[in-house]
């Protein structure tokens, strides 16, 4: 594609970039190219593409008064330099320009235009009225995504290869236990590790960490391959296990594994009949395997699955992310029940650096040691306060 500095520029966000790069990459097939009116309107009819399930349109329609003058006014194959937070990331070239509803735009991505509806107000406010389709090039997108399976899955030469994607925000027993029973049933698993345009969560690179971790000391990690993945706002919506299907199989998965509570397992009810967001999967040739809930029964004194416990949710502690990254964030160190030891000490050192005003002196004063003086870490500090805090002689 030509270019020149004399191009006029369409301005667009981290959200469209990823997802324009998902689709050069090939990571959304049957979607290969931005879609003109009537390939929008085709997929809005049969939610399909290429006679592959596609949930929705793939447009580009960025909001701002700058983007909607460019839109108005550009000629048939005008190519335009895409800038992304002011550096020239690509370059398209004008097919056609057509008008969108963006009300519309949320009900195909989210089922609803609530404006209290988790992400519907931040999406709105990123949608113009105006959607442009053409060939595009994006600069220096090449993901190693593949790359990273495609090592693995030759290292243990891999036949079954299953797909978790999880944030781990943070990592938590019930993680633990849903990647251990993938492994029982698979050659490898692959775990994709969602980052985020938001920072409401801890850091994808304090994720990775702690995951890394897990998988390094615990886990035979020759047949575990941790991925990055962009979480954009196309898996935002109800028709997130579509487009986690999609991507898992785009990149070379033959499972998907998901818990029931994921957001695209629930039910409604149409035409007389119980169906779930994964009845309308169609084309796409992977395997999904729903897992029940963990929880920890106080009955049982173990890890279990719903399913299997008789014992009810007043005996039950779920494994609720957020509301153990609120302990965390707090400075409090999550019960060993809840978040593996050494994650804690890994999250709590990040998440409070230099915390304690003499580490030694609290760590020998505190803590049994082996006489012998040792440089001690925030880390080392978290693992031996919990074996303490576990010390039941006195309790």
């Amino acid at each position: 594609m030509e270019s020149s500095r004399k191009n006029r520029a369409l301005y667009i966000d981290k959200e469209a970039l990823s997802a324009l790069t998902f689709v050069q990459e090939g990571f959304l097939y049957p979607v290969t190219g931005l879609m003109n009116r009537t390939q929008m309107l085709q997929n809005l009819e049969t939610k399909k593409i290429k006679d592959k399930t596609f949930p929705f349109p793939f447009i580009l329609a960025p909001s701002g008064v700058r983007n909607k003058e460019i839109l108005t006014t550009i000629e048939k194959d005008e190519i335009l330099n895409l800038i992304c937070d002011g550096i020239h990331i690509g370059e398209i070239k004008n097919d056609e320009v057509f008008k969108i509803n963006p009300k519309d735009r949320l009900r195909q991505i989210y089922g609803t235009f609530d404006p209290t509806h988790p992400g519907v107000a931040q999406t709105l406010s990123r949608i113009g009225d105006y959607a442009i389709c053409g060939e595009y090039t994006l600069y220096n997108a090449t993901l190693p995504n593949r790359n990273l399976i495609k090592e693995a899955k030759e290292r243990v030469d891999a036949k079954r290869i299953s797909a978790i994607m999880m944030a781990a925000n943070p990592l938590h027993r019930g993680h633990e236990r849903l990647i251990r029973q993938t492994l029982d049933k698979t050659d490898l698993v692959v775990i994709f590790l969602l980052k985020s345009n938001h920072s409401d969560g801890l850091s994808y690179e304090l994720r990775y960490k702690a995951i890394q971790y897990f998988v390094d000391n615990f886990l035979p990690k020759n047949r575990v391959v941790i991925v990055p993945l962009d979480h954009n706002y196309l898996f935002a919506g109800y028709n997130e296990v579509i487009i986690d299907a999609i991507v898992a199989k785009n990149h070379g998965c033959n499972q998907l594994v998901i818990g029931q509570n994921h957001a695209g397992v629930g039910m409604y009810y149409h035409e007389n009949m119980n169906r779930s967001i994964i009845d309308q999967i169609d084309g796409t040739d992977i395997n999904l395997e729903i897992r029940s809930e963990y929880v920890y029964c106080n009955e049982c004194k173990t890890l279990v699955s719903t399913k299997t416990c008789p014992h009810g949710q007043h005996h039950q502690i779920s494994y609720r992310s957020d509301s153990i990254l609120e302990l965390m964030k707090l400075g409090l160190l999550p019960p060993a029940v809840l978040v593996r030891t050494e994650i804690s000490a890994i999250v709590l050192s990040s998440l409070f650096p230099k915390r304690f005003k003499n580490l030694e002196k609290l760590y020998y004063d505190i803590l049994p040691v082996s006489g012998l003086l040792e440089d001690h870490s925030e880390e080392d500090f978290y693992n031996e306060l919990m074996r303490l805090y576990q010390t039941t002689s006195l309790t």
